[in-house]
């Protein structure tokens, strides 16, 4: 998904606007968490940016999504540009943390 959101929607407020792209973009995640997964691929994993254009998009992680919105509409930003890519992945093993004596 790459969207460019506006914050100014005449028929709804502006906290309303923040509510519903936040809505849309858990709505593609969750969409796009159910598709089946290829072979050897654990989860999908997905690599996001968000700005004030498609230029300045800076990467951050999915869990910071919300939290970028909020930040944007608090800063007065007349639109926002939201990137998110699914790819599948594989876990990695933690190394083990055990001390050896």
């Amino acid at each position: 998904m790459r969207k460019t959101f506006p914050f100014a929607d005449p028929p709804h407020a502006p906290a309303r606007v923040v509510e519903l792209m936040k809505s849309k973009v858990r709505k593609f995640i969750k969409r796009e968490r159910r598709k089946s997964l290829p072979d050897k691929a654990d989860y999908w994993d997905f690599d996001c940016k968000t700005g004030a254009s498609e230029a300045s998009a800076e990467v951050c992680h999915v869990a910071e999504l919300a939290g970028k919105i909020d930040a944007a509409s608090a800063a007065g930003w007349p639109h926002l540009y939201i990137e998110v890519i699914a790819r599948a992945a594989v876990r990695q093993r933690k190394p083990s943390g055990r001390r050896e004596s």
